[in-house]
């Protein structure tokens, strides 16, 4: 299985991404360009146009395409059109006919970028299969084996990268492992920024809206029956944000607190669901949950986020004297009211 493109493969340990990737391909279609020019001397130009294009596409295929190691498709591509273009240049039967080696040659360049994408065992497999096509055809065409010879010769090219990648392999490794260490110290030190954030955000509401009260009640002073009401609703306010930390927002906590005045029993749950929502159904049920928590003058109003995974992602379930009301919002933002 390919991965995706990253700063630790040999493609880009080499510069053969972005602007030096170009750089790299033309020099690729020059060598190609050069060995492929004289076998339009040599085999008829329909074939010879075929294979000098089937070359350049394998070129291109073997360079451009993303993933480390080469996908197979793409590596399979780059085989079959190398070995086209080795035997189109190879089959001349018609008198006269001068056998040369230069599709082989070209396409041992193409080979040769093969394990700098991690696709040694492929690379090598091909240049078999070169070999094994050039005899062929001095069986096919009564000629000696000279041809066996040919890829030999551009082994030469094909063994030095497959050495480059073979040394610079541990290198690789090391700088993977290093940048997995460093993306998995950055996701811990934006964890930290994060929870250290809301820590810091947290303390200072609870130091707005609960300090002045604490403040009097460590002074002993005596408590009203209206302040003992507010620290009651302010206790709750305090829960509910411990219970449901994505859920309240000022608009809910504010209504949560004018349901609680009026006698109703309100209970805000938040098991999760959110962290897999777009931010426009969140805001979908808060609107429910506000509206079910000013409509309320006494009775129950439990609003929940239900686990992550389920169909629905919340339930505002609102229980009075004339029965229930339970509203489904799910995933998608649909709602159903069932009561």
């Amino acid at each position: 299985m390919s991965e995706p493109d990253s700063d630790t493969e040999l493609r880009a340990l080499l510069g053969m991404r972005g602007p030096g990737g170009w750089f790299f391909l033309t020099g690729l279609v020059m060598i190609i360009t050069l060995h492929m020019i004289p076998t339009f001397g040599i085999v008829p130009a329909e074939q010879a146009g075929t294979a000098f294009a089937a070359m350049l596409g394998a070129g291109a295929i073997v360079l451009l395409v993303a993933g480390d190691p080469l996908p197979w498709p793409a590596t399979v591509t780059v085989l079959l059109a190398g070995l086209t273009a080795v035997v189109l240049t190879s089959l001349n039967s018609y008198e006269g006919a001068v056998r040369e080696p230069w599709a082989a040659f070209a396409f041992s360049f193409v080979l040769a970028v093969l394990p700098l994408r991690s696709r040694i065992g492929a690379a090598w497999a091909g240049a078999a299969a070169v070999a094994v096509a050039l005899a062929a055809a001095d069986i096919a065409l009564d000629v000696d084996f000279g041809s066996l010879f040919v890829p030999i010769v551009a082994l030469a090219t094909l063994a030095g990268a497959s050495v480059c990648a073979l040394i610079l392999r541990p290198t690789q490794r090391s700088l993977r492992l290093l940048h997995e260490d460093a993306a998995m110290r950055a996701a811990a030190e934006a964890t930290m920024a994060a929870e250290h954030s809301e820590r810091i955000r947290q303390l200072a509401r609870l130091d707005r809206v609960a300090r002045p009260m604490l403040e009097r009640i460590a002074r002993g002073a005596d408590l009203s029956a209206a302040e003992r009401e507010k620290c009651r609703l302010l206790e709750a306010e305090l829960r509910d944000s411990l219970r449901a930390p994505q859920l309240v927002t000022d608009r809910l906590n504010s209504a949560a607190r004018g349901a609680r005045s009026r006698g109703a029993e309100v209970l805000l749950l938040d098991d999760g669901g959110f962290a897999e929502v777009p931010g426009a159904v969140r805001d979908l049920v808060v609107q429910f949950a506000i509206r079910a928590l000013d409509a309320a003058d006494g009775g129950a109003v439990t609003v929940r986020v239900l686990p992550a995974g389920r169909r629905n992602i919340a339930t505002v379930l609102v229980s009075g004297t004339d029965g229930d009301r339970r509203t489904d919002i799910g995933r998608s933002g649909e709602v159903s009211v069932f009561e």
